[in-house]
């Protein structure tokens, strides 16, 4: 098999030193700091209802102590009081830019080798279950990307994030409008999945194929409890993980909220996780520099982090599912198609007016009847195929679990199902031309997708076995070229009817032998389409 060839995952990242490239490539320790709510109130500056943001310009030596305070207990890395400063929940009372801009002069003042500028959550629900749109949140993110910038943080952090859809949004706004390193993490609940039903593998998937420098989870839970997420985690991620747990769980004792675990006890804790593959940490609610101090003194004696074993698998993902197919493991994976117009006069009426649930209904009979992943094509020449794609996949993620496959051979329609996905999708398809491998390769590398590939070009499908061969190697190597891992190509031998000719029938099993064995990938194959045209079909 030929060696991947992928760019480096830092080679157009604004990296401050090689300290911090280091880490971001998994190479060595990065320490953070710990909660900003444990010493506001330790300091009495927890007014009920306050914005904490705001605290950076009535107490900006206060703020800046505390992440002195962080500073002299190792952490490298402080993350700015910016938790809730987007333009919602500041409502005027600040500018986004102002509230930045003060946070990291108060984080700069301590002494800070890395300044991390924090994003939270908006604070809305995205649609379906809310009313903002996937654009309205990805616009307040983006306000907030660019005061990142422009108050010189080092880092943009993405955290506490339980809509993987929304931590999309945010991560997108961050890739498109600085070149800073970016970190997201999601937090979840006892069961091992955010609110939204997002298990820690799907987020780690999605997030690192999209571009994350790193992943992580943060908040909610101790670290004994984090573990098994970490640990699911480190199989799906393509980056570090950045692990922030909380001082155990809360409770109220004297009208304060108190926490179970200790500095010792949480360090304790914080090895199983390192071991896990966790090399950037750090503490969230609860923990102060006395823990930042323990988990310094942990990884201090440690040369190098534990490489995580992460899964060798093409995987495509839902908000709330994965079809993971490991290399070399002989499970199928069924994809369903009869979301697709083309010999369906039910499902082409239901489009031309408009009636998407035609497409659920066709969605969950699929999936009841065990299909592992769904593909949806609306083509259509009368319909606008861009937003009837984009609606349509909107559609199906709000009511069936299953990983879609956005199929259109319109670039256009496919980055506008792609954009707002919340998961990995598989992404039907690029060919070798130079045409499609320029239109479609850059929005697969772009979203996070995964692709499948077609054997042709422009002389057509070749009617050989190594004919194919040549035309799957050409695809592989310009995906790496442009940073997409051979894992996330699926290479479509396309299989031709035996009515017409059976001889090519039996190129095309030599040719998935060939593929498999030359390139290491996963195949996709159409395998009805071989009794195309015979009777008794």
């Amino acid at each position: 098999m030929a060696e991947t060839t992928l760019r480096d995952p830092l080679a157009d990242v604004a990296v401050k030193d090689e300290r911090l490239g280091r880490a971001l490539r998994g190479e060595g320790f990065l320490v953070f700091d710990g909660a900003m709510g444990t010493q506001l109130q330790a300091r009495g500056l927890a007014e009920a209802g306050a914005l904490p943001e705001l605290l950076n310009f009535t107490h900006a030596d206060e703020i800046a102590a505390i992440h002195a305070d962080y500073v002299a207990a190792g952490a490298e890395v402080v993350t700015t009081n910016t938790f809730g400063a987007n333009a919602r929940k500041l409502a005027g009372a600040a500018s986004v830019a102002e509230t930045y801009r003060a946070a990291a002069a108060c984080a700069r003042a301590a002494g800070a080798r890395y300044v991390a500028g924090d994003v939270g959550p908006s604070g809305l629900l995205l649609e379906p279950l809310g009313t903002c749109s996937f654009e309205e949140a990805y616009d307040l993110f983006a306000e907030q990307v660019d005061a990142v910038v422009a108050a010189g943080c080092d880092l943009v952090l993405i955290e506490t994030m339980a809509d993987l859809r929304e931590a999309k949004a945010a991560l997108l706004a961050a890739k498109e409008r600085c070149d800073l390193p970016v970190i997201a993490t999601m937090t979840f609940g006892e069961d091992g999945r955010t609110f939204l039903g997002t298990p820690p593998g799907v987020a780690a998937a999605a997030l690192s194929a999209m571009g994350a420098h790193a992943v992580g989870l943060n908040c909610s839970l101790g670290p004994d409890e984090v573990l098994p997420s970490v640990r699911e985690m480190a199989r799906f991620a393509r980056c570090p993980l950045l692990v922030q747990p909380n001082a155990g769980l809360p409770r109220v004792e004297g009208g304060r909220t108190v926490y179970d675990v200790d500095p010792d006890a949480f360090a304790r804790s914080m090895e199983a996780v390192v071991e896990a593959g966790a090399s950037l940490v750090g503490g969230c609610c609860g923990t102060s520099p006395e823990f930042i101090a323990r988990l310094r003194a942990l990884v201090d004696a440690r040369a190098v982090p534990a490489l995580p074993a992460r899964e060798e698998a093409f995987v495509v993902t839902s908000a709330q599912e994965a079809a993971v197919l490991p290399r070399g493991a002989a499970r199928i994976a069924v994809i369903g198609e009869r979301i697709n117009p083309t010999g369906k006069p039910k499902l082409k009426e239901a489009l031309r007016v408009g009636d998407l649930d035609h497409l659920v209904g066709e969605a969950v009979a699929q999936q009841e009847a065990g299909a592992d992943v769904l593909d949806v094509n609306v083509g259509l020449p009368e319909l606008d195929e861009p937003a009837v794609l984009r609606a349509a996949v909107e559609k199906l993620q709000a009511t069936v679990t299953l990983p879609l496959v956005v199929d259109s051979s319109d670039p256009a329609a496919v980055e506008a199902a792609v954009r707002g996905y919340a998961g990995k999708p598989l992404v039907n398809s690029v060919n070798g031309t130079r045409e499609s491998m320029d239109a479609v390769l850059p929005l697969v590398k772009k979203y996070g997708c995964a692709v499948i590939a077609l054997t042709l070009d422009e002389g057509g499908i070749p009617p050989t076995a190594e004919g194919r061969l040549r035309v799957a190697e050409r695809i592989v190597a310009e995906a790496e070229r442009r940073g997409i891992p051979r894992e996330d190509v699926a290479v479509d031998c396309l299989v031709m009817a035996a009515a017409t000719n059976q001889d090519e029938a039996r190129e095309i099993v030599r040719a998935v032998a060939l593929v498999k064995e030359r390139l290491g990938v996963r195949t996709v194959l159409g395998v009805s389409n071989v009794s195309f045209g015979l009777p008794q079909r």
